[in-house]
């Protein structure tokens, strides 16, 4: 007998360069230290945290995360999905036709009690990148964990068993995943400050990327039939001077 577990979501995870991560730090911490200088991106975000601020692509070491790192990273994905694909099921989504375009880049703090509801974010990718973590969350425990969710609930009883995935935040790993990936965060309990970043981009056709939205029009509401409260609206707020 073969056991056939169908229907995979690909999540990609990767690993940020010391020198990059320490940048990051250094600059999550000029941050939270001058949030009056930084637009709040807490009013339009799932997330109950305690600071949510917009980074701009002029500050130390945002362009490398963005153009290096995190863009590179949808193209895997795209490849990695598309080449399980037979040539005539790929669309437009074949190297040389399509672009990758950034839409925004925002820095997560949370404290203990914090937490992230489930919720997905617009665009085509998102993803989220751990610069700081207290030492009390480990793998014994969900505090403080990422959470991707399968199509339906947990439920052991009917043996639903598959339909979450608990990620253990390690500085300098990042994850990236389609936006419609439902995620959330866990709280956690005690001293310290859990520190991530939060990105947006959108894949566009290149025949379209002529006449693709810009970042203020791709930021705009559009219809929904989610509860407000369970939806990321990261990426229909103005963007701080754009990429």
């Amino acid at each position: 007998m073969e056991v056939l577990d169908l229907f995979p979501r690909s999540i990609l995870k990767g690993q940020l360069p010391d020198s990059l991560l320490k940048t990051l730090l250094s600059l999550s911490q000029s941050v939270l230290d001058n949030p009056e200088a930084s637009a709040d991106a807490s009013v339009k975000l799932a997330g109950q945290l305690s600071q949510q601020r917009e980074l701009r692509p002029d500050q130390p070491g945002v362009q490398e995360l963005m153009l290096e790192h995190l863009l590179p990273s949808c193209d895997r994905w795209i490849r990695h999905v598309m080449d399980r694909q037979p040539p005539q099921g790929r669309g437009p989504w074949v190297p040389g036709r399509y672009e990758l375009k950034p839409i925004d880049l925002w820095l997560n703090c949370q404290k203990a009690g914090d937490y992230n509801p489930t919720h997905t974010h617009g665009g085509s990718f998102s993803g989220v990148i751990f610069l700081a973590v207290p030492p009390q969350i480990t793998a014994n425990s969900f505090d403080g964990q990422l959470c991707f969710h399968g199509p339906e609930e947990w439920h052991v009883q009917s043996f639903r068993t598959g339909m979450s995935h608990y990620v253990l935040p390690v500085p300098g790993d990042f994850y990236v995943f389609p936006a419609w990936q439902p995620h959330s965060v866990m709280p956690f309990r005690g001293d310290g400050e859990r520190w991530s970043l939060a990105f947006n981009a959108v894949a566009v056709p290149k025949s379209q990327a002529h006449a693709a939205p810009s970042s203020s029009q791709i930021q705009q509401p559009r219809q929904s039939t989610q509860a407000v409260d369970n939806v990321s609206l990261s990426s229909y707020r103005p963007s701080a001077k754009g990429f």
